[in-house]
């Protein structure tokens, strides 16, 4: 059932829950999408997370308090996960480690350069492209980031690196639906990348959050997101040496 929706620019953003939502839409060229992996990755547990700094322990400095809620506490389900099959032609899974998913050649690897932490320093994509495995380095540990992104959500992934993972989607693909919207960072990408994008998105908070950062994209004229964006990343192979 649509609980909500609202139409942005190129975008359609759904509250709802994809399950029931998904049988609704049709197909899409591609579903790119970072869902639950069931870690508990709640504030609550982030708060706790320590780094180690000269030999003692140290909290890390930035971890926002996103409210208590345990959106987390459940992987996305193997429904889920055929759902997003079904629906499209291509895919781009985030934690796709987590999941059961066919052998794939072209896994996408963001390297966070988080140094000494208990967070893991990759995170994967899994995909069903052709190609070999890619890798994009892009810093993200608390206040130790590349750009001046603001963190709506406790799993948000980096604007460059969404785009980087779209870049490597057929050129034939225009139309890219992410059932765990959040807070729409991959939304926000498509509308950079000038595809069509449907979001769905379950929690009204992050919903609310979501249609104001894609009302923001695309009030925002295209000559300007190259001033506004950090330069774009360099690709990798997995092989390749450490970057300069």
């Amino acid at each position: 059932m649509i609980i909500r929706e609202e139409n942005i620019g190129d975008c359609r953003l759904i509250l709802g829950d994809c399950l029931d939502v998904l049988p609704m839409l049709g197909t899409f060229d591609a579903v790119v999408t970072d869902p639950p992996y069931g870690i508990g990755e709640s504030s609550k547990n982030v708060q706790s997370r320590q780094r180690k700094a000269g030999g003692n322990s140290k909290a890390l400095a930035d971890q926002k308090d996103y409210g208590d809620f345990a959106w987390d506490n459940q992987p996305a389900s193997p429904e889920h996960i055929a759902a997003m099959l079904a629906c499209s032609k291509s895919q781009i899974i985030f934690g796709g480690n987590y999941f059961e998913l066919a052998p794939t050649s072209c896994w996408l690897v963001w390297d966070k350069q988080n140094g000494e932490n208990d967070f893991a320093d990759c995170e994967l994509a899994w995909t069903n492209l052709q190609g070999a495995v890619r890798r994009i380095y892009w810093r993200w540990n608390g206040m130790i980031r590349k750009g001046q992104e603001e963190r709506f959500h406790p799993t948000q992934k980096p604007l460059g690196v969404m785009r980087w993972a779209l870049q490597h989607l057929p050129k034939t693909a225009r139309t890219v639906c992410d059932p765990f919207m959040g807070s729409a960072t991959t939304g926000v990408a498509c509308v950079r990348e000038c595809l069509s994008f449907v979001g769905i998105e379950k929690d009204e908070r992050y919903f609310d959050i979501a249609c104001r950062r894609i009302a923001d994209a695309v009030a925002q004229p295209a000559d300007m997101f190259a001033a506004n964006e950090a330069a774009q990343p360099t690709q990798l192979s997995i092989l390749d040496g450490d970057a300069a």
